[in-house]
């Protein structure tokens, strides 16, 4: 049973102030995402007072490690729960199942995005580039989905 505090989502409940947490997290991983790119600065963002912060790279850079680490614990947490637990009795629906691919490819091309920062690894600006812009594309698409299926009340798994 639903209580008000609290929202379906992979694996189970997920109470509000979590749910609140996760949607803080998601704003800060966007705006430090993109405030990797010069365009906070460019088009003046960064000079609206308070908002100075999203120009400085290394701030972002931080932020955006930190919410990397996060987002994949809490990731980790939920499909550990739900393999361990709910398993039996929930099945990951097409909207779940689209979110974890996005979700997946957001990871994986992150985690990538991080090696070629380490001295001795070798990609090719070819495949950074790709991986930059499939990165982006993740992103956007695992925003919009999740915007449509924050709207539609959508689930990420179904009872049995």
């Amino acid at each position: 049973m639903t209580t008000p505090t609290a929202s379906r989502t992979a694996g189970g409940l997920m109470p509000a102030p979590i749910r609140a947490a996760y949607m803080t997290l998601l704003l800060f991983m966007a705006l430090s995402g993109f405030g990797q790119m010069p365009i906070f600065k460019r088009y003046y963002i960064a000079d609206i007072p308070g908002l100075g912060w999203l120009a400085q790279f290394y701030v972002t850079h931080f932020i955006h490690y930190a919410g990397a680490a996060l987002l994949l614990a809490v990731a980790a947490y939920y499909l550990t729960r739900y393999l361990v637990a709910e398993r039996t009795r929930r099945r990951l629906s097409l909207y779940g199942a689209i979110q974890g691919v996005m979700m997946a490819t957001i990871v994986a091309t992150g985690v990538l995005r991080v090696i070629k920062n380490y001295e001795g690894y070798y990609l090719s600006s070819g495949l950074i580039i790709f991986l930059d812009i499939l990165h982006l594309a993740a992103v956007m698409g695992f925003l919009l989905v999740g915007a449509w299926g924050l709207a539609s009340r959508k689930r990420w798994t179904r009872i049995r």
